[in-house]
């Protein structure tokens, strides 16, 4: 069973108690906080930070956050960048492994903006199986979680919280601190994002990332990461590929990822900015990715658009994920409106 978190008027409807009171000039100096934590200027940081300030509102044992992909029918959720306090290093790389089986997370991707809680036993998964396996070595008794939205980015913002058996489960109160603290901590983090690429003016924001010294991706666009995981086999994320890391202190440099794409890293303050260059002025779109996102935006299918453009479905489906990741769409009306199409079949 998940659980949702009432609205904050509800609760506040209750009437002010002295608890109530100290909670929300707690949660008041928890905000400034963010404020300031913001300003600082050390996004390497911020999130921990941040999650160490949530902590002091909402008590937890352990806590992961980071940027994933939502995942289709033709592939599963996949985190892409993350966090951690009191889990292990492999604890992405181990999800990612099950992120299909994992209901209470798909529940919470599918749910932007709503927080979800969850408790072993509830329902959230079957007992035994491999997701089950996973939150018992990891000791992730009681959940809560919200996925909020990274616009333009192509990939998704969450942040999990767990407790231990001996904890209690997440009270509603939480439930709702929880959820405003995040809400304004992802809005701060996007006025961050803001001002570093005011040194990148014109750049889409799925096409560039930004690094930490030690090579620790601190954000990354969907489209940038497919090309980098395309190039890179294996590439679980969080870290630059060893190859872009390797010649980090060479920055400013260029250098070719895969046959078709050139990746410009140069320093951005204290970090690493790393930006696709598009394949032609004002047109991120291969000819044939264009084409066929077309196509399938006009109610081709898979097989039909593979069959007139002389490519295999497979190809097809790389060819529209990267369309989607490039234009920032999550959705064939989106994606018809992106292109600039009507009614009529495309010639």
């Amino acid at each position: 069973m998940t659980v949702q978190t009432p609205s904050t008027s509800a609760l506040l409807e209750s009437g002010p108690t002295g608890s109530a009171l100290a909670m929300l000039r707690e949660f008041g100096m928890g905000l400034l906080a963010l404020v300031t934590l913001a300003r600082s200027g050390n996004a390497q940081d911020m999130h921990r930070e941040a999650l160490q300030v949530l902590k002091r509102l909402v008590s937890f044992d352990s806590a992961w956050w980071g940027e994933v992909s939502p995942g289709s029918t033709d592939s599963p959720p996949r985190n892409w960048l993350h966090g951690s306090i009191g889990l292990s290093t492999g604890f992405a790389e181990e999800w990612n492994a099950l992120a299909d089986a994992d209901q209470f997370a798909r529940a919470s991707i599918a749910r932007c903006g709503v927080v979800l809680r969850g408790g072993a036993g509830d329902g959230r998964h079957t007992p035994g199986g491999t997701v089950d396996g996973f939150c018992k070595r990891h000791r992730l008794h009681h959940a809560m979680a919200i996925t909020l939205e990274l616009p333009s980015s192509g990939l998704l913002f969450f942040v999990a919280i767990y407790r231990r058996a001996a904890g209690p489960a997440f009270r509603d109160e939480e439930a709702v601190i929880f959820g405003e603290f995040t809400r304004h901590l992802v809005q701060h983090w996007r006025d961050v994002l803001d001002r570093l690429q005011g040194a990148l003016p014109g750049r889409m924001w799925n096409t560039y990332a930004f690094a930490d010294g030690g090579g620790r991706l601190l954000y990354l666009g969907a489209r940038l990461g497919q090309v980098l995981q395309q190039a890179n086999p294996g590439w679980q994320g969080t870290m630059l590929p060893p190859t872009i890391a390797d010649l980090a202190h060479q920055a400013p440099y260029s250098i070719a990822v895969g046959r078709s794409n050139r990746l410009t890293v140069a320093p951005c303050g204290r970090l690493l900015a790393l930006v696709l260059e598009d394949r032609s002025a004002g047109n991120p779109l291969a000819p044939r990715e264009r084409r066929a996102a077309t196509l399938y935006a006009q109610g081709r299918s898979y097989k039909e658009i593979a069959e007139r453009l002389d490519l295999s479905p497979a190809t097809v489906r790389t060819y529209l994920r990267n369309v989607y990741a490039s234009l920032g769409v999550r959705n064939k009306v989106e994606l018809g409106s992106a292109l600039g199409l009507g009614t009529r079949e495309a010639p």
